[in-house]
């Protein structure tokens, strides 16, 4: 059962409403508009994955905290703190709407193809994200993330084209390799890829390894996944279909793991080299991440932005781990991309 912080009869149905009928000049509020259909498949992937969560963990309950963004819209954050398997997991949706500068409209989108133009820009964003950090060391961090975004003309460029587009992706962060567990995450992904396009796991597991990628240490954050953004060169409900696959895929890719690692034993060296690799985590996600650039340039609520940060991370200085270890495989491996699957 979810704890909620917001009574049932308080909760809104849905972040959009008919008053935010034409905020960004036309009838996407509405029940069938891409963005109503968005909505609906991200909070029920919350339920699901919240609901296989608590199972696994087998005591901790999430809590959920309603909130509304003064700009427009709003979210539904649900944490699960302290429990029997998870130091902390995340899972949220927002759905925010309203105008942003064009610093933010970058942030979101940096690829310019001429169409960034001054001025503010109004938006829509709807996305459901979540982090989850295990407490064993050998049971593995996963990562997911399903947006879909929507820019209307500057308000000083009437006329310029609307532009949208899907992004997201899910990855998993092992402080330590068991590659039978790597190669089944690897090969959930590609299925759900392969139901639409061959070409999509190889082309997004790339886009992975590049994006999560610290400059600052040449290393990778993990092992990968899927990885895509700026999503538009497709039919749109056709990219709405792909993100709810690869969405509804996050459960038979990570639940076979963590039931599989979560009781191993492990020792404090274990327990120590786990918090390094959080720490590089930590470093990606304030450092590179999109997700958060642009909730912090567009006023975005900070507790759920930074929900994705582990409750404890560790920085020891010059560690480098003894080579031939288990340790230094997992970092050759997050420095040399390998290819899991064929």
């Amino acid at each position: 059962m979810i704890e909620k912080e917001t009574p049932e009869t308080e909760r809104p149905h849905t972040f959009l409403r008919e008053s935010d009928e034409g905020s960004l000049g036309d009838d996407s509020s509405k029940p069938n508009s891409v963005r109503a259909r968005f909505e609906k498949m991200i909070r029920e992937v919350q339920d699901s994955v919240c609901a296989a969560l608590e199972d696994v963990d087998g005591g901790g309950k999430f809590k959920e905290d309603v909130w509304s963004r003064p700009g427009g819209g709003g979210g539904i954050s649900r944490v699960l703190q302290d429990g029997d398997v998870f130091e902390k997991a995340g899972v949220n949706v927002s759905v925010v709407y309203g105008v942003m500068p064009p610093e933010a409209y970058r942030a979101a989108r940096p690829v310019d193809n001429g169409d960034t133009k001054p001025g503010p820009i109004p938006f829509f964003a709807a996305g459901v994200s979540s982090v989850i950090h295990p407490k064993n060391p050998f049971a593995p961090t996963v990562h997911f993330n399903y947006r879909y975004f929507e820019t209307d003309a500057p308000k000083d460029t009437p006329g310029a084209p609307r532009q949208w587009w899907f992004g997201g992706g899910t990855d998993l962060t092992p402080a330590y390799i068991f590659e039978e567990d790597v190669k089944h995450f690897h090969s959930v992904q590609k299925g759900a890829c392969d139901k639409f396009d061959a070409s999509f796991y190889p082309r997004f597991k790339k886009w992975c390894d590049d994006y999560f990628y610290i400059k600052h240490r040449d290393e990778r954050r993990g092992l990968g996944g899927i990885f895509f953004d700026d999503l538009n060169d497709y039919d749109q409900e056709m990219l709405l279909s792909f993100s709810t696959e690869c969405a509804n895929s996050v459960i038979p890719a990570y639940i076979p793991i963590i039931e599989k690692r979560k009781d191993t034993p492990f020792t404090d060296e274990h327990k120590a080299w786990q918090q390094l690799r959080r720490g590089r985590y930590v470093e990606f996600n304030l450092v590179y991440d999109r997700g958060t650039t642009f909730g912090l340039k567009t006023g975005g609520r900070i507790e759920s932005i930074l929900v994705s940060l582990p409750l404890s991370a560790r920085w020891e200085y010059d560690h480098k781990p003894v080579e031939g270890s288990e340790e230094w495989k997992l970092l050759d491996a997050c420095i040399n991309p390998k290819e899991w699957i064929c």
